[in-house]
């Protein structure tokens, strides 16, 4: 009990050291951003045209009686144009009683056909994925669950998997809520069958007029949300049996300087899941970014 306790710690050391860093580097950077308190699901929000927003995002768990685990996700997200946003991901894990590894990249874009403000604004979303052995569970489909997190990472490392990841989101604001549904459609570049899942979730600012005057720790910093997320099965099993299921709140806090910092605590709701997963992110807009490499500035 003693070891398991002392290897849980690492692991959450290895969190901290992860969160500081990445503040440290973006602190060095200038921006202003405000996120939705989503870690799976996506709102339609696009990234403004010219900035790079920078984010991590990790997650804990323990999927009993597998080794806890924390799994990382480094973004670097760009506004292209005002319908266009793409991005780029680097990831990695790190499991008790094994090794930290690289898992791998992705590189997400998403399109959003409709501008201005709908009753429901739909953004088309296409990823492609080159992982192996991750644990960032940004997305649930299929059959994913516990079962996938007991393999040591030598092994699951070794499988390597090229895939296809599209999206239809949908998002609405209403009174000040956001609401927010995803449908998730992923396929192994190999003879495997399409693979679904889907995220919903609503979210609020604690308060939505701003103070006059500037503060730290005002309501309308606050943002708060929930979110529900988990597999569909595949194109010959399609449904809830069998899969992974995930519900929890989350919240986040517009630092200033405009660092945003996220929190949340999701619950498994079935056997097929891990207990409870810990999350947590950071995020920096860095506003037209190329413009800061131009002579005279």
């Amino acid at each position: 009990m003693k070891g398991e306790t002392q290897s849980q710690l690492l692991i959450m050391r290895k969190a901290l050291l992860s969160i500081s860093f990445t503040t440290f580097l973006f602190l060095t950077a200038a921006g202003f951003a405000q996120e939705k308190p989503y870690f799976v699901l996506y709102s339609q929000d696009m990234e403004e045209p010219g900035s790079l927003d920078l984010e991590s995002f990790s997650v804990v768990g323990n999927p009993k009686p597998g080794n806890a685990f924390l799994g990382s996700t480094l973004e670097f997200e760009y506004g292209v144009k005002t319908w266009w946003t793409s991005e780029f991901y680097l990831d990695g894990q790190a499991t008790q009683n094994d090794s930290t590894i690289f898992t791998g990249f992705r590189w997400e874009n998403r399109f959003r056909p409709l501008m201005g403000e709908h009753p429901v604004n739909p953004v088309l979303y296409v990823e492609y994925e080159n992982i192996s052995g991750d644990k960032s569970l940004r997305e649930i489909v299929g059959h994913d669950g516990i079962a996938d997190f007991l393999d040591p990472n030598s092994a699951s490392r070794a499988d390597v998997e090229r895939e296809l990841e599209l999206k239809l989101i949908l998002g609405s604001n209403v009174r000040g809520w956001n609401i927010s549904e995803n449908f998730i459609a992923e396929k192994n570049l190999t003879n495997e069958p399409w693979e679904f899942g889907y995220a919903v979730g609503v979210s609020r600012p604690l308060k939505l007029a701003a103070s006059p005057k500037e503060c730290t720790f005002c309501r309308e910093k606050f943002q708060a949300g929930v979110e529900m997320y988990g597999g569909l099965g595949d194109w010959h099993t399609f449904g809830l049996h069998q899969t992974s299921q995930y519900l929890g709140p989350s919240i986040n806090w517009e630092a200033p300087n405009g660092l945003t910092l996220s929190v949340g605590t999701h619950f498994g709701l079935n056997d097929f899941s891990v207990p409870v997963l810990y999350r947590f992110g950071i995020s920096y807009e860095i506003q037209q970014f190329f413009s800061h490499f131009k002579s005279g500035h």
